[in-house]
């Protein structure tokens, strides 16, 4: 590797097939470029960089970010379902069926529970 080279890894991964690129690219490489180099695109065609959210390191960046020697780049399927309203439903079933406190949303102490009744 030259002095003007660094070192990058590309990742993605579906459910059932995962793929971690490793290779050289030259300083000053961004983002889009590196993805676009380490032909990831053509192993999964349903990226769509327009759409899929990327990120160095478990942190999100731009596509125009320039690239520093070690970085991961991490390219991230678009969510199913909202993290917030998921949990929101699991805490209304909880209240509904008993097993969580009305007032605080905390679990129901099955000793308090016997004592009320």
């Amino acid at each position: 590797m030259s002095e003007n080279q660094i070192q990058i890894e590309v990742v993605y991964g579906l459910a059932h097939k995962q793929k971690l690129l490793t290779l050289p690219v030259a300083e000053g490489t961004t983002v889009e470029q590196a993805i676009v180099e380490s032909g990831i695109l053509s192993i999964f065609p349903e990226i769509d960089l327009k759409s899929n959210k990327v990120g160095i390191w478990n942190r999100a960046v731009k596509l125009n970010q320039e690239l520093a020697d070690l970085d991961r780049i991490e390219i991230y399927r678009p969510l199913i379902a909202d993290p917030k309203e998921v949990r929101k439903r699991r805490a209304e079933k909880a209240v509904q069926e008993g097993r969580a406190d009305k007032t605080t949303g905390g679990r129901v102490n099955p000793l308090r529970a016997e004592a009320k009744k």
